[in-house]
């Protein structure tokens, strides 16, 4: 299982999936309303995201209804808080177990119970979780759900109130964090100021932008061209790039809003 607690091997970059673009209705029609937060801007481009221009390194879900009704619900601001979760924690694990899909594997061969013979793959042991606080710890469960065993550090960083940069002002690894691959969860990529802290205070305790998978529900192309402007090597996997993200993410899931 790719949740024991050994050292990292082999990195294997996994298949890459088609991106796919989902636009918000327009505002003017009556007949489909747009679901804005009360935060979000209704100017929303309409030119949709070229995958080219994000590279390689970014990785969607294969968009299907069941990942479409998800987003809608989560977006929609009627959503109560309970269908909310249920949602979320829904979405949450579809992108940990593609997560999962990015780990290195090898092949092997088992025995079944009537004696024959059966070739498969087993991964590779030496990964861990990190989750940046507070949101991030909202997809906590969802691998651990996956993992029993995996062992997750935490993040804290704030913004400046004067300088409005990201600061951090807690964080806890593994102690052997730098073999490991790292899945590290933050379910909104708005800026991407607050991932560029974290992965930077991963580099500073040994780990390589390359054995790092994001794992975001959802991200605007600034965001995502930012972390991957500023780290060429880590891998980003989310369900959705539009320039409007459910921003209220945190706040609905802990009920602060």
């Amino acid at each position: 299982m790719p949740c024991h607690n050994q050292q990292l091997n082999s990195v294997n970059s996994g298949q890459e999936h088609p991106m796919k673009q989902v636009r918000f209705a327009n505002s003017s029609s009556s007949s489909v309303p747009a679901v804005l937060n009360s935060s979000e801007p209704t100017d929303v481009p309409s030119q949709p995201v070229s995958q080219d221009s994000l590279g390689p390194q970014l990785k969607l879900l294969p968009l299907n209804d069941q990942i479409r009704e998800l987003q809608t619900i989560i977006r929609d601001k009627t959503t109560s808080r309970g269908d909310f979760v249920f949602c979320a924690d829904r979405l949450i694990r579809l992108v940990v177990e593609e997560g999962l899909n990015q780990l290195p594997f090898s092949e092997c061969t088992v025995t079944t119970p009537t004696g024959y013979k059966y070739e498969g793959v087993r991964f590779e042991r030496g990964n861990c979780g990190v989750s940046i606080m507070r949101s991030g710890e909202a997809m906590e469960q969802g691998l651990r759900d996956c993992c029993r065993s995996i062992r997750i550090g935490k993040i804290l960083i704030q913004s400046d109130e004067e300088t409005q940069k990201a600061k951090v002002y807690y964080a806890k690894f593994p102690p052997d964090v730098y073999r490991r691959k790292v899945l590290l969860m933050y379910p909104i990529l708005s800026t991407g100021n607050t991932v560029i802290e974290a992965v930077r205070v991963l580099i500073e305790h040994g780990v390589q932008p390359k054995h790092i998978i994001l794992l975001s529900l959802f991200s605007t192309p600034h965001g995502a061209k930012s972390i991957i402007q500023e780290f060429p090597d880590i891998t980003i996997l989310t369900t959705e790039v539009h320039p409007v993200a459910p921003t209220h993410f945190g706040q609905r899931y802990f009920g602060t809003d």
